[in-house]
């Protein structure tokens, strides 16, 4: 195994979003590690999907909003890898309602998915990277910053993600090792179309976008391309937005 070989684990790596992103990075040389909650048929797909590009994938089947479960995943990484370069979580979890009607169960599943997975998945990460430097990635949104409604309880852990960013990358600065998050506009996949009042929202969404059309996956999955290529060496503990302009209006 050499310094040519790239070793990058993605969480939520087979559908949506992390699909996308998966698929622009596969390539020879590649090795992933993809965790994925617990749709097997699309992981499965997805593996054969990138194999023919080259690359060789790891499924890792588990719910990251449990700590003894990203144990796990580092513990195949470490047996299998002698580092890792990128570390991308792009899983989420979260119910759509007002905040004022949350659970405490629909409060934690939020926070520990998005938020706290992302710290212990950075910590785990760490001594894989910290000898070579690499390059960590989440995966926001606008509702971190911005009132969306019925999406309280995910905006409210996306705006911890955006703090922990911060945080992480002036710390792991010293390992040469770069945080950073994208945050997308209203980007069209399956977990979205499960919103409340989606259509109604969508249209109110395009008559704010200059570029008039929803993202795309693969809008997303191109910034972070960026974010892990060397062009993107002088950033660091930033939330880059990618939402076609509607944060604008």
């Amino acid at each position: 195994m050499t310094l040519t070989e790239k070793f990058i684990l993605i969480t939520g790596g087979t559908r949506g979003i992390g699909h996308a992103i998966t698929l622009s990075q596969a390539g020879p040389g590649v090795h992933f590690f993809l965790n994925y909650l617990r749709d097997e048929t699309s992981a499965e797909a997805v593996k054969k999907e990138i194999e023919k590009r080259g690359s060789r994938v790891t499924l890792m089947p588990g719910n990251v909003g449990n700590p003894e479960e990203i144990s796990q995943i580092f513990s195949i990484i470490q047996e299998n890898a002698p580092r890792l370069d990128h570390l991308i979580h792009s899983a989420a979890l979260g119910v759509f309602k007002p905040v004022h009607q949350l659970r405490v169960k629909d409060w934690d599943i939020s926070l520990d998915v998005n938020a706290k997975a992302f710290l212990l998945l950075a910590q785990g990460a760490l001594p894989l990277m910290k000898k070579n430097g690499g390059k960590i990635v989440t995966i926001s949104s606008l509702g971190a910053k911005h009132f969306t409604p019925n999406y309280g309880a995910i905006g409210i852990s996306k705006a911890a993600l955006e703090n922990l960013v911060r945080y992480l990358a002036v710390e792991l600065a010293a390992f040469n090792i770069h945080v950073n998050a994208v945050s997308g506009g209203l980007v069209e996949t399956d977990s979205l179309k499960m919103f409340p009042d989606f259509e109604n929202m969508k249209k109110t969404y395009l008559s704010r976008t200059p570029f008039g059309r929803t993202g795309t996956p693969e809008d997303i999955a191109r910034v972070v391309s960026f974010l892990l290529s060397r062009d993107s060496n002088w950033i660091t503990g930033q939330t880059l937005i990618a939402d076609g302009g509607y944060s604008l209006s």
